[in-house]
């Protein structure tokens, strides 16, 4: 029985081990399947009901935790439990606002937690540090404010940490105390106070991804350029770091895969890659001022998929050893100074998706020979702002992928491939401002994907017909304007497209075709952006065209009255409609109109009913105010309250009369202020003090009267401009207009001023250094206002010419005191202004010396001294001034020789008339030893040294030998007496020299015998 009782027991044994498994089993299969649920603890579901009493849920996110509907806190929305003990393990509630209970502290099981995307509005409480089980949290988000308590550094467990916007800390150091800490993230934590951060980073073992990003982190705040090395995931972008070592130490680090460090003030060379960094994938140096070349090494980090450098001073050409970077996805160098061509390998990169090299200085063919693998790949191409030439080839049709392609602004030529169609992912195409020629390719209307389509300013021609749009049905922004090209549609086409922005800029709608046409109404709906200039339009305009929002009719041959220029759902409007025919009173515009250009059209009328016949409550936008030569008249009405957002006003050219109204004062944000050539009359007002942010004023050809008001040097200090010519201003030229610093253009000429030219001229600095135009600003005249439709200008008279600035007005410097009354010398400081280009003092009462110190001006390029009274010779230093090309010192006293130099060989003679004692080329009268003129007796071929005074002396005394010889002889004929006492005189006077003289001979012949 023994073998039968062992063999019993192994059964029965095995029957037990088989009975648990398959208990076992069931039970996770239903654990697993949501079929046994485990109720979580009591105590912790009235923590959670006490947590919930403490908010406010507007979206009913906590609906759910009610012990009515379920006792068991574990289904309640946001809440994990354990799947076996049924402890609260997750918290994880968005949306929610009020403040957090103590509560959470009794959920003692509690390891992941997540309170972002909130509304708390309190500071983080102390009592989150309590909760020592937790491995997550995250509170970024959440409304916290104030200062994040010490006590987190309790969660020893904490795995990770995520804050985020409106806190701030006193020190990190509690951060030490979280040895298992991996992930930190505190975007947006004003870091500032924590002086030792890196220190106790490097305490962190286990760290792998910290986010520092926007915490005011500086240069002072980074003692050392060591990492913990076992980071995986840097970034320390948007922060104001000023010391390489902080990029030195992150290329040292070498498990880093990700590196940001964009946005910081790095300022020198990119530090060279060690070794050690090889792991590297992803790098963002973007907008920092880093300025040196890309370093070789940089090109030996095969892992790199993502690289982001754009928005520095990085020059230099682009190694070729860039081709050894063959991971690349991402490569945006654009916004440097980049030079050189682009590397071949470039286009052989075969994963790049987006290549961005655009605003740099690269030059040379434009893509030729392009891999198959780069043309399956990339993405998207902007190659725009650079040097770039060549032709587009037929490879550019064959990109299998690319979306975006931008090539705008370089010098490219020839046709645009025919094969373009064929690009069926295209989105964007952008080919402005290049050299392009031909006609524009029919396949273009095969692009069904194509949003935006940009081929302004080329030199395309031929005819546009509906089949270029054929199937654009996506096309929203088409700006084509710049153009030689012919749009034939019929006048029943129906453009599948709905058109948001439309440029169509010199164009020509060919021969019979109706003024706007029909096919152009049905955009309405959709437009925005309008641009027709140029066209050779004529005829009336539409009602419905007022309804756009930016609006560009100008210089065409449009007429007829506008009587009200209708409100646009668009937060501003822009209206130019410049140099056409349009008549009657101005237009009642909008509150909303934000530019309005009705320049040179004939517009009459008084402007009180346009600025003064206002809606009472309504807050004007205009900002720019261009009504020059219309016919306008009438005093200028005070009423300029309303118009307080005005920064660019002309009324300029028209017949307007009366002072200046004081309302002009409220124009505070007025930066340009125009009203030459009308009527105007009086003193320029007080209240234009009030304008501090002029940076223009020109008053030129009125009739204002009284000095140039003191105030104007220490309350205008932005003026670049003031043009106050061909006024009855008089008086003394004050010296506070020396403190205009920041002026380049004087103009006081045809005016009375008298006295002296104030010494202190030396402080305008604005012509003693050199410009650096640094692209358009608020500060700048030379800037476009709005748009690319309206650039400030300016009319300089220099050479003995009148020319108009615009596009280089940012480069004029000019000085014009002509036609005054101006006395004493030429000041010494005015020789300082070493930037000066044209300098006019004719006209006026100078006497002395031309300063020696004259040269110094090496960029003047037109100076005019004549009808003054200058007097000694021309200084030497003139032969230095190698860009003056016009020179008149005409009608002074000047004398010597003129200086010796080819430029001075090129003047005409006219230019040193009426200067008695000057000699030499291109005057005809030569110079002796001594430097003066020669005389008659030396040179019978030159004449005196005043021919005019020597002409007229002949004249008087011939004169007066005629006259004197007349009377003697008429007394003789009609004075018998007078003529007896002549004859009998003269007869005794001829017997005394007869005597006398044969006297003398005798007494000779005697003594030689």
């Amino acid at each position: 029985m023994w073998p039968n009782n062992k063999l019993l027991f192994f059964v029965v044994i095995l029957f037990t081990i088989s009975c648990f498994k398959l208990s076992y089993c069931t039970t996770v299969r239903n654990i697993s399947g949501g079929n046994i649920n485990r109720v979580c603890p009591e105590i912790e579901k009235k923590a959670l009901l006490s947590f919930k009493e403490s908010f406010e849920d507007p979206s009913n996110i906590l609906s759910s935790w009610n012990i009515s509907a379920d006792v068991n806190c574990c289904n309640w929305k946001g809440v994990v439990c354990d799947k076996i003990t049924g402890h609260v393990h997750q918290l994880r509630l968005q949306g929610l606002r009020g403040n957090l209970n103590p509560s959470l502290v009794n959920l003692k099981h509690l390891r992941y937690l997540d309170l972002s995307q909130n509304e708390f509005v309190e500071r983080v409480p102390s009592f989150i540090g309590s909760i020592t089980s937790l491995e997550y949290l995250d509170l970024s988000n959440a409304g916290f404010i104030g200062i994040i308590p010490d006590s987190i550094g309790n969660l020893s467990n904490l795995r990770t940490l995520r804050f985020e916007n409106g806190l701030y800390v006193e020190n990190l150091d509690w951060l030490s105390r979280l040895p298992q800490l991996e992930h930190l993230n505190m975007n947006s934590v004003d870091l500032s106070s924590a002086s030792s951060w890196q220190q106790v980073i490097n305490t962190l073992p286990s760290l792998v991804e910290l986010h520092f990003s926007s915490c005011n982190l500086d240069f002072n705040s980074a003692h050392s350029n060591n990492m913990t090395t076992s980071l995986v995931v840097l970034d320390l972008s948007h922060n104001i770091f000023r010391s390489l070592d902080i990029l030195k130490g992150t290329f040292q680090l070498s498990n880093l895969g990700f590196l940001d460090l964009s946005d910081n003030l790095f300022e020198g060379p990119i530090s060279t890659v060690t070794n050690d960094t090889t792991k590297l994938q992803y790098i963002d140096l973007s907008s920092n001022l880093l300025n040196s070349t890309i370093p070789d090494s940089f090109y030996s980090l095969k892992h790199l998929e993502y690289v982001y450098m754009n928005n520095n001073n990085l020059q230099g050409p682009i190694s070729f050893e860039i081709a050894n970077l063959t991971s690349l996805a991402i490569l945006d160098l654009s916004s440097n100074q980049l030079s050189g061509n682009i590397p071949r390998g470039v286009a052989h990169l075969c994963n790049i998706q987006n290549l961005d090299l655009s605003q740099n200085n690269l030059e040379g063919e434009i893509f030729e020979n392009m891999s198959d693998c780069f043309l399956a790949s990339l993405e998207s191409l902007d190659l725009s702002e650079n040097q770039l030439s060549g032709n587009l080839t037929a490879q550019f049709g064959e990109f299998k992928s690319l979306k975006t392609l931008s090539l705008g602004s370089n010098n490219l030529s020839g046709e645009i491939p025919a094969n373009i169609g064929k690009l069926s992912f295209l989105e964007a195409l952008n080919l402005t401002d290049n050299n392009l020629s031909g006609n524009l390719p029919e396949s273009v209307g095969q692009l069904f994907n194509l949003e935006y389509f940009n081929i302004e300013d080329n030199k395309l021609e031929g005819v546009v017909s509906k089949i270029h749009f054929a199937e654009l049905t996506k096309l929203k922004y088409l700006y084509a304007s710049g153009n030689h090209l012919t749009l034939k549609v019929s006048s029943n086409w129906i453009p599948p497209f709905k058109l948001q922005i439309l440029t169509l800029g010199s164009w020509n709608f060919g021969e019979g075709a109706q003024f706007f046409p029909a096919w152009l109404k049905t955009q309405k709906r959709h437009i925005g952006m309008l641009s027709l200039s140029n066209t050779g339009i004529s005829g009336n305009v539409p009602a419905w065209i007022w309804k756009i929002g930016h609006l560009n009719l100008s210089h065409n041959h449009l007429h007829g009255n506008i009587l009200v220029i209708s409100e646009h759902t668009a937060l501003y409007q822009c209206i130019y409609l410049s140099s056409n025919q349009f008549s009657g009173p101005l237009p009642q515009i909008p509150p909303n109109a934000f530019d309005l250009d009705l320049s040179d059209n004939s517009f009459s009328g008084e402007l009180s009913h346009f600025l003064c016949n206002v809606t009472t409550n309504a807050t004007y936008s205009l900002q720019l105010l261009h009504l020059q030569g219309n016919k306008l008249s009438g005093e200028i009405p005070d009423c300029w309250k309303k118009w307080s957002s005005l920064t660019y006003l002309n009324l300029g050219n028209n017949t307007l009369s009366g002072r200046l109204p004081k309302s002009i004062g409220f124009l505070t944000r007025l930066r340009s202020l125009n009203l030459y050539n009308n009527k105007i009359s009086g003193r320029i007002p007080f209240s234009m003090s009030f304008c501090t942010d002029l940076v223009k004023i020109d008053l030129g050809d009125n009739d204002i009267d009284g000095g140039i008001p003191t105030w104007m040097g220490t309350s205008l200090t932005n003026l670049w401009i003031l043009i106050l010519r061909g006024n009855q201003l008089s008086g003394n030229i004050s010296s506070e207009i020396c403190h205009l610093d920041s002026l380049q253009i004087l103009d006081l000429s045809d005016n009375n001023f008298s006295g002296i030219v104030p010494r202190c001229v030396h402080n305008f600095t604005a012509m003693a250094t050199k410009i650096i135009l640094s692209g358009y600003s608020i500060a700048n005249p030379d800037r476009s206002y709005n748009s690319t439709n309206f650039r400030e200008s300016a009319k300089v008279s220099t050479k003995g010419t009148e020319y108009q600035y615009d596009t280089t007005l940012a480069l004029v410097t000019n000085i014009d005191l002509s036609n005054n009354n101006l006395s004493g010398g030429i000041p010494e400081e005015l020789t300082s202004l070493v930037e000066l280009k044209f300098l006019n003092l004719s006209g006026n009462s100078f006497t002395g010396l031309i300063p020696q110190s004259i040269g110094d001006m090496k960029q003047l390029e037109s100076l005019d001294l004549s009808r003054n009274s200058l007097s000694g010779e021309m200084p030497d230093s003139f032969r230095v001034m190698s860009f003056l090309n016009y020179l008149n010192v005409s009608y002074n006293h000047l004398r010597g020789k003129i200086p010796e130099s080819t430029q001075f060989m090129g003047f005409n003679a006219s230019s040193f008339s009426g200067n008695d004692d000057l000699c030499g080329p291109p005057l005809t009268s030569n110079c002796t030893s001594s430097g003066g003129p020669l005389k008659k007796e030396d040179n019978h071929e030159s004449g005196d040294r005043s021919s005019s005074k020597i002409e007229w002396l002949y004249v008087f005394v011939s004169s007066g030998y005629a006259v004197g010889l007349s009377v003697f002889c008429t007394t003789l004929i009609f004075k018998k007496s007078w003529r007896e006492a002549y004859y009998k005189f003269m007869e005794e006077m001829w017997n005394r020299v007869y005597v006398y003289f044969y006297i003398k001979w005798r007494k000779l012949t005697k003594t030689s015998v």
